[in-house]
């Protein structure tokens, strides 16, 4: 029978039907593990099976940023307690395991507890590999939760990957107390893990003892997660910031001053590269050219183009700009916003005005140009690239790095063997007509 339809409004249907199947997979579900069928290769879920577990962890005697008392500003109370966190553990399951899929958190509200389910099995048997994996820690937004960013915890960890995401107290959708904690805290929370996963893992009585590779470790922070990542990867912020009252009394942030015996030991060596998305802190002006020079690890900037949290020209491209003393990209989403690949996609509890917020909550995750979901796959495709190079040594993730660098500009030319022809120039990794509105730029030291 004679097609009576123009192929321009078959491809539009086939979209359309396409758009929906997807959209009631993650709204009717609250999927955090969907693949869209334009997703780019390296965002497809590994060889492994995958459980999670939560750890409670206290950091002792820490600054109680929370209830400093500031009358007397000559000479401030600095109380100290101990600091609770909790840890989502994403990490390669058994191939024999089993466990339930559906996970329970809180939306940015606060009140609305809610489900997400995805591939990782809770308290699944671990997997006894002849290899330790790397392992990488993730850290929020402010405020965010430990599982903000779990599509991309458990995708990683099907990939051979032990993932760690905080619950950074005083800056979670639960205990959501003080900005000036976050400055403070966000990357002394990073490395405490880091050091207790080091210290659990020589622990013959740790469910993953002997299993994680410490010293081939990774930072991916998103917003204010991002910032800790920056300060972790060596960069010293600014005596301005530190002396601002603006950001935190007291002085509170010279531990991270340029200079500082504290900041001079950064980066930790067990951290090989870092992933930041969006990270907060340029676009105020708390680092310069100078300090942004002490960064010595690769790493890769996410950001959107439009960015109006963190910025993006005076802010994520600028720290990206000046880092010149490594090698570092930048993925570019354009006319995205600050959410740009990292928060999972809005639940569907989340759709709802919310007056004390002032918010409709579904705008926390969602971005008013991409889906989220898109925005994912391609995030899990280029943080498996980048890891795969920095952490497990992989050249054959150079050809997914090496890439012109405004994706429209690529072009698609193969026979029909399926061969590249020399004019190919075409994001590797993505469909034909699928790698658009991004850009992916590399500056060497």
């Amino acid at each position: 029978m004679k097609n009576l339809y123009p192929s321009s409004f078959v491809t539009l249907l086939t979209f359309l039907s396409m758009t929906l199947v997807i959209s009631t997979s993650v709204n009717g579900q609250n999927r955090i593990d969907t693949q869209r069928p334009d997703a780019p290769k390296l965002a497809a879920y590994g060889k492994h099976k995958v459980g999670v577990r939560t750890l409670e962890l206290v950091n002792p005697n820490q600054i109680d940023v929370v209830n400093i008392d500031t009358t007397d500003p000559d000479s401030p109370v600095i109380p100290r307690y101990d600091r609770p966190l909790s840890v989502e553990l994403w990490y390669p399951a058994a191939d024999d395991a089993n466990g339930g899929k559906i996970q329970t958190t809180y939306l940015r509200d606060g009140t609305t507890e809610i489900e997400i389910s995805g591939k990782a099995m809770r308290d699944a048997k671990p997997l006894k590999d002849s290899e330790a994996f790397p392992f990488i820690v993730i850290s929020h937004g402010y405020p965010g939760n430990r599982y903000l960013m779990a599509h991309l915890g458990e995708n990683l960890a099907s990939k051979g990957y032990i993932v760690a995401a905080i619950d950074h107290t005083d800056s979670t959708y639960r205990t959501l107390a003080s900005f000036q904690s976050t400055l403070v805290n966000r990357p002394l929370d990073q490395g405490f893990v880091l050091d207790e996963m080091e210290k659990m893992n020589a622990t013959p009585s740790f469910f993953l003892h002997g299993m994680v590779d410490i010293n081939n470790s990774a930072i991916i922070g998103y917003s204010m997660g991002g910032y800790g990542a920056v300060i972790m990867s060596g960069a010293g912020i600014t005596e301005q910031a530190v002396t601002s009252d603006m950001l935190v009394p007291s002085g509170l942030l010279s531990m991270y001053q340029s200079g500082a015996a504290s900041q001079s030991s950064r980066p930790d060596p067990r951290i090989k590269t870092v992933i930041a998305f969006a990270p907060w802190g340029m676009n105020y002006r708390l680092w310069n050219e100078k300090e942004l020079g002490e960064i010595d690890i690769p790493m890769l900037f996410v950001a959107g183009s439009v960015d109006d949290v963190s910025g993006y020209e005076n802010g994520v491209r600028a720290i990206w700009g000046k880092a010149q003393n490594t090698e570092r990209a930048l993925l570019t989403y354009e006319n995205a916003n600050h959410g740009a690949g990292a928060p999972m996609p809005a639940p569907e509890e989340s759709f709802y005005f919310n007056t004390e917020l002032g918010i409709n909550v579904s705008e926390h995750y969602t971005d008013p140009v991409w889906a989220n979901t898109r925005m994912n796959n391609i995030a899990q495709h280029f943080a498996t690239a980048w890891l795969g190079k920095y952490l497990k040594n992989n050249d054959a993730m150079n050809r997914y790095l090496d890439l012109v660098p405004y994706s429209n500009e690529g072009v698609w030319a193969k026979d029909e063997s399926g061969q590249e022809k020399p004019e190919h120039t075409h994001w590797k990794g993505f469909k034909n007509r699928t790698a658009k509105g991004l850009r992916f730029e590399w500056l060497r030291p």
